[in-house]
């Protein structure tokens, strides 16, 4: 089977989604490598924008965000991406894994 579904739960808390739904849809390394460099390119962009004040920054950060992340799923994790289901969990987990992975607890490489 090429995408696979979860039923869809409602989670009580961030945390309980991050670790019972979001981090099992995020197991394979290249995967994370592909969100790693999503979030720290919408930063980067953002941070452009902050100092600009140019609109378009913000734009390209977040396509560059979701596009990288999105592609990662049906090319490595084979599954569709948790932002499909649940947006702002998933938009808020993706930093959570973001900054877990610059502190050495998921492998990137």
């Amino acid at each position: 089977m090429y995408l696979v579904k979860p039923m869809k739960k409602d989670y009580d808390s961030l945390d309980a989604f991050y670790t019972g739904y979001f981090l099992v849809g995020h197991q394979h390394k290249y995967t994370k490598l592909f969100h790693f460099l999503a979030i720290g390119l919408g930063l980067a962009q953002g941070v452009v924008f902050l100092v600009t004040l140019n609109y378009w920054f913000l734009l390209t950060g977040l396509f560059t965000g979701y596009a990288l992340s999105i592609v990662s799923h049906y090319l490595f994790e084979k599954n569709e991406p948790a932002t499909y289901d649940y947006p702002v969990y998933s938009f808020f987990s993706a930093f959570r894994m973001f900054f877990e992975t610059l502190m050495g607890k998921h492998k990137i490489f």
